[in-house]
């Protein structure tokens, strides 16, 4: 198992769709066991194959050692609620910057394991934060995308500033 270099922004690849995963094999176990050492030396608590420059749909979330490693394979939000939260968001893509995103309160999704098994898993709080923003992601979607073209402009910004 390795640490793997995180793609920075603005890479292109992390505003692309990721492909669905139909191999569920060792190699997969062994990426994913990457994506979460990769996030624990970021560090961050959400990583997706995909900033790593890896097309798959496969996200590990680590909020805190109580709740654990979470794995999804080809994850989908099945449902979202109506009631909105707010909540300051960054990436392992983009160190050192962060802003407050709109996001649903609860979600409902369908995933696979590692193995391949169909799961669904119903989420509020940060943790349906966490899935919204790295299924986000897994579609294309990087998050400063959910901002006002204000707040992006600014973050980005930041963020050249940071690293020039």
């Amino acid at each position: 198992m390795a640490t793997r270099p995180i793609l920075r922004f603005p890479h292109p690849l992390l505003r692309t769709a990721a492909a669905a995963v139909d191999q569920f094999d060792d190699a997969l176990a062994a990426l994913a066991q990457d994506l979460l050492e990769t996030m624990r030396a970021a560090p961050g608590i959400g990583i997706t194959a995909p900033h790593i420059g890896i097309l798959q749909r496969l996200m590990v979330i680590e909020i805190d050692a109580a709740s654990g490693v979470r794995i999804y394979v080809n994850p989908e939000v099945t449902s979202r609620s109506t009631d909105i939260t707010r909540h300051v968001e960054g990436s392992v893509s983009m160190p050192g910057v962060t802003e407050e995103v709109e996001r649903q309160r609860h979600v409902s999704i369908r995933f696979q394991t590692l193995d391949g098994a169909v799961r669904e898993e119903e989420a509020e709080g940060l943790l349906a934060i966490c899935l919204q923003h790295e299924i986000d992601q897994l579609d294309g979607i990087f998050w400063t995308q959910r901002l006002s073209r204000l707040k992006r402009e600014r973050i980005t910004r930041r963020f050249e500033k940071l690293h020039t």
